[in-house]
């Protein structure tokens, strides 16, 4: 026969103390005492207690989960963000539920509307380019929410990551400053992502500010996959006047660049300068290694999380916080012409 389920009451009769103090333990932790905390946590092991999620729902009208919607799994910057975020909820007491949107804001839409109708507390999201129906949603049914990947302070939303306009405006003018005068860009597609439309702008208001521009055939548009980029570059290193430096919209696809140069026979950083954007782990181990600018991830979201947490728990918030995104160089750049 199936066991009978442990309680409350046996926990707290196991670990010496009440069930309020239990209750106390389990719903918020840091206003018990350490030695209460793990007496408590103790006995929930040593029992097997599971604690009823739904009654807990129903006693504090939380379910204790927080959302997150990314535009896509596959990219290693979203997966590492995912994980710090986890590493941080998980000893608050929050579930992490995921889902992705393939940069469709309808899409992101409806699986909010899932996320909702299960009970989230809060929600994540990727960048500021939403449906208003799901402003209304989320402001109906008071759940807070932030922005990440964005630095925001003239908007009304949460917002948390760096300001990527200026961020690409460094790094343009890194590339300038090494003596580039010709210099493309392979960027994501921008429709529907902020993050990648305000990294174009940057690059050409550095441009412009040395009374230069970008060439419309050097700035090619791509998904944030290996083989796109690899053709995005093909397409810019194929033209009868191609540039002496490019600088791309994220790691990924400065590493494309990269293959792409070495299999036409160039001599990176000699003949091309590649500039990522991210510092994906990866970077740093390349032949050449990688120059980029960095990012912290792990930060950015992290941060997201303890805004949700200390918005649910009446705790003054952040509501705005900018990341510095940092110039990393390494062996990918050199003047024009440079010698190895």
């Amino acid at each position: 026969m199936k066991p009978k389920p442990v309680g409350i009451r046996e926990v707290a009769r196991h670990a010496g103390t009440s069930t309020a103090s239990v209750s106390r333990t389990l719903n918020n932790p840091d206003s018990v005492s350490p030695k209460l905390r793990a007496r408590v946590d103790r006995a929930i092991q040593e029992l097997g207690y599971i604690p009823d999620a739904a009654a807990r729902a129903l006693a504090s009208r939380r379910t204790r989960t927080i959302g997150a919607i990314i535009p896509t799994v596959d990219n290693a910057m979203f997966a590492r963000g995912i994980e710090a975020l986890q590493s941080y909820l998980s000893p608050q007491g929050y579930l992490l539920v995921l889902s992705t949107n393939s940069y469709d804001p309808e899409i992101e839409y409806r699986q909010a509307q899932n996320m909702v109708s299960r009970g989230i507390d809060g929600l994540i999201l990727r960048g500021n380019v939403h449906t208003d129906a799901l402003r209304q949603l989320l402001v109906t049914q008071r759940i807070p929410f932030i922005n990440v990947g964005v630095y925001q302070p003239d908007k009304p939303n949460a917002s948390v990551g760096p300001n990527n306009e200026m961020a690409a405006w460094r790094a343009c003018n890194y590339l300038l400053g090494l003596g580039h005068r010709d210099i493309g860009m392979v960027a994501a597609l921008s429709l529907n992502n902020d993050r990648a439309s305000a990294r174009v702008a940057g690059a050409k208001r550095a441009l412009a500010d040395h009374g230069l521009e970008m060439r419309p055939e050097w700035l090619v548009e791509t998904p944030y996959r290996l083989d796109d980029a690899r053709q995005a570059a093909r397409k810019l290193l194929m033209l009868d006047e191609s540039p002496t430096a490019v600088l791309c919209g994220n790691d990924v696809l400065a590493y494309g660049v990269l293959l792409e140069a070495e299999r036409r026979g160039l001599h990176v950083p000699k003949d091309l300068s590649v500039m990522g954007f991210d510092d994906l782990e990866w970077s740093r181990h390349l032949r050449p290694s990688l120059t980029t600018m960095h990012l912290p991830t792990d930060e950015i979201w992290t941060r997201a999380g303890e805004y949700l947490v200390r918005t649910l728990g009446d705790q003054p918030a952040v509501h705005h916080h900018e990341v510095d995104a940092s110039l990393v160089v390494r062996e990918s750049t050199a003047g024009p012409g440079a010698k190895k």
